[in-house]
């Protein structure tokens, strides 16, 4: 794997609570069904899917990629005939205003330092091509904000759907689908808790079971009594480790392109500005404290 992918893939990840901590903001399910938008996964999925336009369920089930069909389909496209796709996209960056501000503070809004992460990071995003990558590509065509903080925001915006949407085409080739990928992911150690997971992407434990099963019967996790009503944790099996030891580092080589738009110098810097944001937003509460993550490995 090259060095410089896997710098740029830890800048990446070291940056993305920047742009993921507006899907938990208490100021987004309240804004958007003021807009129109009916309460819960409304608030979601159609602001997510809004820089794509007004898209259909499928769309919006293949490019989020791991939500269950059923679970898009009661919002979308629904959410269409509730508030048009342009109006949501002005709600979206009032939301990401309103959590930065509170995560981060109005001086640190207001500072230098941000003007300069912001246009560090619009140089990268400026570097982003949509050729198979359509929630970037959305995101592309979006105008962008004159703030500092919120072309930050934006700019990350794009890189992380422009690294997500090569993962997708990771996932697809290595044979998993939605829910498959999902599973493995948690069983990883490093993201959702299982029930989170599962209830966040709308699963049954009788489907998320059944596809530990799958995957077990594939070699990919060890074998599980998947008898109960309820969702088992899945463990990884070696293979299974291997395979998405190398899914990352792929995505990490289908997502490096953009950052080296910085060059070294450049990317370190922003590694500096955006890693103390990132540092003061989690300690401020950007994510909830519980029920969400699983525990990171310690050391």
């Amino acid at each position: 794997m090259n060095d410089a992918a896997v710098a740029a893939g830890r800048l990446a990840r070291g940056l993305e609570p920047l742009h993921s901590q507006v899907y938990f903001a208490p100021e987004g399910e309240p804004a958007y069904t003021a807009a129109g938008l009916e309460p819960g996964r409304m608030s979601y999925f159609a602001p997510r899917a809004a820089p794509m336009g007004a898209v259909g369920a499928s769309v919006v089930t293949a490019t989020f990629y791991n939500f269950s069909p059923r679970l898009v389909a009661k919002s979308v496209p629904r959410a269409w005939e509730l508030v048009s796709a342009p109006d949501l996209l002005d709600v979206r960056f009032a939301v990401a205003d309103a959590s930065l501000r509170r995560t981060l503070g109005d001086d640190a809004v207001a500072s230098p330092e941000m003007a300069e992460a912001a246009g560090l990071a619009r140089t990268a995003a400026g570097a982003v091509t949509p050729d198979g990558r359509p929630l970037a590509a959305g995101h592309l065509d979006v105008p962008w904000p004159t703030a500092p903080h919120l072309v930050l925001w934006h700019a990350l915006s794009i890189l992380r759907e422009h690294r997500g949407d090569g993962h997708i085409a990771l996932l697809v080739e290595a044979g998993l689908s939605g829910l498959e990928a999902l599973v493995t992911a948690t069983a990883t150690g490093t993201g959702f808790t299982v029930a989170f997971a599962r209830g966040s992407r709308g699963w049954s434990a009788a489907e998320w079971n059944a596809a530990v099963a799958g995957l077990a019967d594939r070699g990919l996790l060890q074998p599980a009594d998947t008898a109960g009503d309820d969702a088992v944790e899945p463990v990884l099996t070696d293979e299974g480790t291997a395979l998405r030891k190398r899914i990352e580092n792929d995505t990490h080589r289908l997502g490096a392109a953009p950052w080296s738009a910085l060059g070294a110098d450049g990317a370190t810097r922003l590694g500096e500005l955006g890693g103390a944001f990132v540092r003061t937003a989690l300690a401020n509460g950007a994510f909830p404290a519980e029920g969400v993550f699983a525990a990171r490995p310690k050391g």
